[in-house]
This record gives structure tokens, sequence and C-alpha cells, in this order.
């Protein structure tokens, strides 16, 4: 019987995306390290790329928007 989702998690987990690995990858990859039903990032790096990527868990996920109007360079 498959494990239940972890919904008792929710907040944002920021990441150090290494080099070759897509942004979608990296979110998937955190969503089976922590048993998460929901993620999202806020932002896509290129998978050629490494650097900070902010993952938005379960009820976070809604305030994405609010991140992502504002520019990088704050």
């Amino acid at each position: 019987m498959p494990k239940k989702k972890n919904s008792n998690i929710d907040g944002w987990f920021i990441l150090d995306k290494p080099v070759n690995i897509s942004s979608a990858k990296a979110v998937n990859a955190v969503k089976k390290c922590f048993n998460i039903k929901k993620a999202g990032h806020a932002g896509t790096l290129d998978p050629l790329a490494s650097g900070v990527l902010p993952i938005a868990i379960n009820s976070a996920t809604k305030t994405i928007p609010y991140l992502v109007k504002y520019s990088k360079n704050i």
C-alpha cells in the first residue's frame, strides 16, 4: 500500500540547484524526498545554470504569484 502524501508541511524550501538538472526535476526530487503532494517553483533556472531555486510546498504554492511579481535584483 502506498504511503499517504505528507500534507503537514507548508512553506518555502530554498534549494541550491546544481548544474545539469531542470527546475521541474528539482521540484520533483523535493516532492519525492519529503513525500509531498503539491509543490512548485518561483522562476525557472536554465538546466546549465546553478543557483537559488525557491520551492513552495503545499498551501504556500498560493503565494508564488506574490514572489514572482518582483524583480530578481531586489
